[in-house]
Parts: structure tokens; sequence; C-alpha cells
């Protein structure tokens, strides 16, 4: 498994994972490489704290789904958040490194992949509900692909929660508000990128709690989340530092929106809520 390639965009630099800025952090997460995306899994939370990925327009496969969702045995049962979480509830696996973005290459090198994005590494609970705000975000590879060049360019993405100590907790796991999301590609070169966030706090506002601590098989398993309306934002890639703690390094100065100020909290006021593709800035 090759996992994500700093130098991929064949820039001057090589291009990092958002990590943790406090070393005793970094050190506390385990590294996985799948093909052609790695995982950075937080065993406390259960879930990735981020992942990279690298998408190669021009050598995409259309492969059939997967659907295998399984465990990684590289790291303990109780490191991850499997199956029991989503049980008959309405949360969905929700694809980290979306499931088409690493299938390219040759044919059997894309079906790994393909299978390697169905590992629960790779999934984190998203609200079940289906709009537009979420259609957008899980195209929001497509969109920047085709900006990048007709969708034949390559293109590095990254994407993760955002972790708070007031996320609900719910089956063990402590769920996620907001997620965010990193495209970055070379721009004659030079290197370029956008930051993005989804916003899911409606959805998880009338999460029973009280019914959340384990599956129980004689009633319908607990707490379905709201079907309120998704919120996906285009953002400076300094507040995604800001909101998660991680350093984003070279993408934040990349960033094709206007330099936010550096601030201890972000400024919403700065943050492009997005309804459709023409609402994007490159």
């Amino acid at each position: 498994m090759t996992g994500f390639d700093s130098g991929f965009l064949d820039l001057a630099d090589q291009l990092q994972l958002p990590a943790p800025t406090d070393p005793a952090e970094l050190s506390r997460l385990r590294r996985l490489d799948y093909t052609h995306f790695t995982v950075l899994l937080d065993p406390d939370r259960r879930l990735a704290a981020a992942t990279g990925v690298d998408i190669d327009g021009a050598a995409l496969l259309d492969l059939g789904r997967d659907d295998d969702w399984h465990l990684d045995d590289r790291v303990p049962v109780e490191e991850q958040a499997g199956p029991e979480l989503y049980a008959r509830n309405d949360l969905d696996r929700g694809h980290l490194v979306r499931r088409r973005d690493p299938v390219w290459g040759p044919v059997e090198i894309a079906r790994q992949a393909n299978v390697d994005t169905f590992c629960y590494t790779n999934a984190a609970p998203q609200a079940a509900a289906f709009n537009q705000s979420l259609e957008l975000w899980n195209g929001l590879e497509d969109l920047v692909l085709e900006y990048a060049s007709a969708g034949r360019r390559r293109l590095s993405v990254f994407t993760g929660p955002v972790f708070a100590d007031t996320d609900p907790l719910y089956r063990g796991v402590q769920i996620p508000r907001r997620f965010w999301k990193v495209a970055a590609w070379s721009n004659d070169g030079a290197l370029a990128a956008s930051g993005y966030l989804l916003d899911q706090s409606a959805q998880l506002d009338d999460l029973d709690l009280d019914r959340s601590s384990a599956i129980d098989d004689t009633h319908e398993a607990a707490a379905v989340p709201s079907l309120g309306p998704f919120r996906t934002f285009q953002l400076p890639i300094l507040d995604l530092a800001n909101l998660t703690g991680l350093d984003f390094g070279a993408l934040a100065s990349a960033d094709v929106l206007e330099p936010a100020p550096a601030t201890v909290r972000p400024d919403t006021d700065t943050w492009i809520e997005l309804s459709g593709p023409s609402d994007l800035r490159f």
C-alpha cells in the first residue's frame, strides 16, 4: 500500500498531511497507509483525525461499489468505530476519503483502492438526510478537478472531522458536528488550495443521549438525528487550522481565498455558504 504521496503534485516542496501541532498529540495518532491514501487514526476518538488522498484525474476508473465494510486488523478493534455504531439508526458510514478518489491506475491497483475505502478507519458518522448541501459536499472534488483543467489533472484532498469536547456521545463514540476538507492542486507549478466545512449540527441536536450507550435488541436502537439542513462553507484554511488544532503548512499560504487575519477565533463573517457550484471561489 503506497499511501498518500507528498510529492504527488510535482511541486518544488513536499506537501505534508495536516497533523496536530502538539508533538504529543501527533505521537498518539496511528498512521495507516492504504492504496493512494493515508489515514491518521485517533485511537481515543476511534475516528480518523485527518486523511489525505491523491487523485489522478487522467487515470480514474469507473468501478462498481464494493460495500464490504471491514475493520483494519493492524490496529486493535477497540480503537476503531465499527459496525455497532451504525446499526439500526439514521447514521451513515460517511467516507472521509471518497470512494471514487483513489480508484485509478492499473485495474488491480484501482480495485484494491476501492476495497480500502470501505475500511472503518475511513468512515465517520454522518446524518443520513439527503439534500443539496450534502450532495455538494460529496462532489467538491469533482468541481475542483473540473476547475483544475477539465478533470484531467492531479489533485490532493485532505479531509477529517472537527473534534470538539462538546461533541455528543453516542454508543461510546463522540459524533463530530463538523467536517473539514482541503483540496490542493498545481497551478502552473505553484501550489493552490481551497478549504471547506460541512456543519451537521442541526442533525445531531436531537440525538437521544439517554439511550445511546448500547444497542438494545428489543427496541429500535436509539437516537435518530433530525433531518434539518446540512450547511457547507468555503472558508479560509487558517480558520480550519484554528478550529482543528492541525497544522496545514503550505496549504494555508496557498489558499485561493483572500487571507484572513490571524485571529484566535475563526471569523465566520468571511465564510461563504455554498448552495451550488456557482458559489465557489477560485
